[in-house]
C-alpha cells in the first residue's frame, strides 16, 4: 500500500491517508496472528489449501480496507466486491462512475490486478525461507490449470523465475504504451490491468477513448499475458522446439484467430471499415479469452452470434499457467481427447489407448481431476444463477453475471454489459458473485475445502 500513498503525495490527495490507517492496520493485525507460534510447521495438501483460501479472504478484506476508510466506497460489502475483484482479477465492478475517484484509489484498484495476477502467495514463496515440499503444496493451491510444474528444482526459484518474467513484460508494455503518447499514470494502471488479466479501467469508457495504435498494443499484451509463463521460460532457455511444441498455445492461438475472424465478418456493417470491425473483434477477443474484460466499445448492441461466441469464450479462458481464468484450454482439450478415446475404445474394446499432450501421456490423476473440477464448476455455476434469480433480473443477465464473476471475466451481457455495472444486484447476490470470484481464481477446491467439516477435525 506504500505505491498508492506515494501516488497520493504526488496527486496532494487527502485519500492517501486511508492507506496509512490501513498499513498500522495490517501491522496490528499481523502481528497478532503471528505472535504465538503455532506447534507444528509442517502442511501438506490439505493446509495448503487452507492456507491459501484463508489468506486470500484476509487479503481481500484488508485490501478493502482503503475504499471504506477514504468514503469513496462507504459500503463495507460493495468495497469488499471490489477488492475481490481486483485481487482476483475479475474486473467486474460496483462503481458508476470511476472518473470521480481519486488518483490513489483509482491506482490501488489496477495495482490489486498485478498483486493477484501471478498469485500473492506465488511471490511469497520467492521471499519466505520454507521447506520445498511446503512451497509446492501453496502454489499447486494457487497455480491456474490441471496441473502444476517446477521450472526448475527449487520452487523457490521457480516463483522468482515466474515474477521476473511477469515483471519484464509489465515494463515493457508500460514502456510501449508510453511511447504510443498514453499518460505515464494510465499507462501504468492499464498495463496492471492487462498483466494481471484484470481489466479495471480508469475511464468509465473502459479503452474506447484511447487511441486505436495503444488499443492495438493492449491487445497484444493481453494475449501475450494468456499464454503459459513456462513457454516464456523455455523461449529464454533458447528450447524453442519444446515451446512451440506445446498442444495448449497452438490451440490458443487457433482459437483466438478462428474467432476474430468470425466476429469480424459478423459485425463489419457496425463499422465503417473493416479493419476498425478487424481491431474491435480481436480487442474483444482477446479481452474476454484470457478474461481480462476491457472494452473499447459496447458489444452488447453486436449480433447474436457475436455474443454467443464471446460467452464461449469466457467459458475457454486461458492457458493453464497464465495470469487468465475459466475453464483453461488444456482442460479442454484433455476432455475432448478423454471423449475421443471413449469414442475409439467402442470400436476397439480391446485397446489400450493412452491420452497425451505434448508428446506425453496424461496422468489418470490429472484426467480424473478435470471431470471432478468440471462436475464441481458446473454445480457451483447452477446454484449461483439460481441464487442471485432471487433478485429477478433477466437470465441474461443472472448466466452472464455469474459466467463473468466465476470465470473472473469482468463485464457480461444486458444489465451488465460492458457499460454497466454490478451496482444493481442485491447485497446477498453481491456476496454469492464475492464467492464466485474467489472460487474461480483458486480453481475452486480450495475454496471448497474450507466448507467441508473434516477439514476443521484433529488427525
Amino acid at each position: 500500500m506504500l505505491l498508492p500513498c506515494l501516488v497520493a503525495v504526488i496527486y496532494r490527495e487527502a485519500s492517501g491517508l486511508s492507506f496509512v490507517i490501513a498499513i498500522l492496520l495490517c501491522m496490528a493485525f499481523g502481528f497478532l496472528l503471528s505472535h504465538k507460534k503455532p506447534a507444528s510447521t509442517v502442511f501438506y495438501l490439505k493446509e495448503g489449501f487452507i492456507s491459501v483460501s484463508l489468506s486470500w479472504i484476509l487479503l481481500s478484506v484488508f485490501g478493502a480496507l482503503p475504499f471504506v476508510i477514504s468514503g469513496e466506497i462507504p459500503n463495507v460489502i460493495e468495497a469488499l466486491f471490489e477488492s475481490v475483484s481486483g485481487f482476483t482479477t475479475t474486473g467486474s465492478s460496483i462503481l458508476t462512475d470511476v472518473e470521480a475517484l481519486s488518483h490513489c484509489i483509482l491506482f490501488w484498484r489496477s495495482f490489486t490486478h498485478w498483486i493477484g495476477g501471478m498469485g500473492v502467495l506465488v511471490f511469497i514463496l520467492a521471499v519466505l525461507p520454507m521447506a520445498g515440499g511446503q512451497r509446492m503444496y501453496l502454489m499447486r493451491a494457487e497455480s491456474p490449470g490441471p496441473s502444476v510444474e517446477k521450472l526448475v528444482p527449487r520452487v523457490r526459484d521457480t516463483a522468482m523465475i515466474l515474477y521476473g518474467i511477469y515483471t519484464l513484460l509489465t515494463v515493457i508494455q508500460i514502456i510501449l504504451l508510453l511511447i504510443g503518447g498514453m499518460p505515464l499514470f494510465d499507462a501504468f494502471c492499464i498495463s496492471f490491468g492487462a498483466a494481471g488479466t484484470g481489466g479495471f479501467g480508469i475511464k468509465n469508457d473502459s479503452m474506447a477513448g484511447y487511441a486505436p495504435h495503444l488499443q492495438v498494443i493492449v491487445t497484444v499484451f493481453m494475449i501475450v499475458f494468456g499464454v503459459n509463463f513456462n513457454i516464456y521460460f523455455l523461449l529464454l532457455r533458447r528450447k524453442f522446439r519444446s515451446a512451440f511444441r506445446s498442444e495448449e498455445v497452438r490451440a490458443y492461438l487457433a482459437i483466438i484467430a478462428a474467432s476474430i475472424l468470425i466476429m469480424t465478418w459478423n459485425i463489419h456493417d457496425s463499422f465503417s471499415t473493416l479493419w476498425e470491425a478487424l481491431r474491435h473483434a480481436a480487442f474483444q477477443v482477446g479481452s474476454i479469452i484470457t478474461t481480462t474484460g476491457y472494452a473499447t466499445t459496447d458489444f452488447n448492441l453486436w449480433p447474436q452470434l457475436s455474443k454467443t461466441l464471446l460467452i464461449l469464450l469466457m467459458f475457454v479462458g486461458a492457458c493453464a499457467g497464465s495470469t487468465g481464468g475459466g475453464i483453461k484450454v488444456s482442460r479442454l482439450l484433455i476432455m475432448l481427447k478423454t471423449v475421443k478415446k471413449e469414442l475409439f475404445s467402442f470400436s476397439h474394446p480391446r485397446s489400450i489407448k493412452k491420452i497425451k499432450m505434448d508428446g506425453r501421456p496424461v496422468a489418470h490423476e490429472t484426467v480424473r481431476s478435470i471431470n471432478i473440477f468440471l462436475i464441481a464448476y458446473m454445480v457451483i455455476m447452477a446454484f449461483s444463477i439460481l441464487l442471485i434469480g432471487l433478485d429477478n433480473y433477466s437470465f441474461t443477465t443472472n448466466f452472464s453475471a455469474v459466467a463473468a464473476t466465476l470465470n473472473n471475466i469482468g463485464p457480461g451481457l444486458d444489465l451488465v454489459g460492458p457499460v454497466e455495472n454490478f451496482q444493481l444486484f442485491s447485497p446477498f447476490s453481491k456476496c454469492i458473485l464475492i464467492f464466485d470470484m474467489l472460487a474461480g481464481r483458486l480453481e475452486l477446491f480450495p475454496l471448497l475445502i474450507l466448507f467441508t467439516p473434516a477439514t476443521w477435525k484433529r488427525n
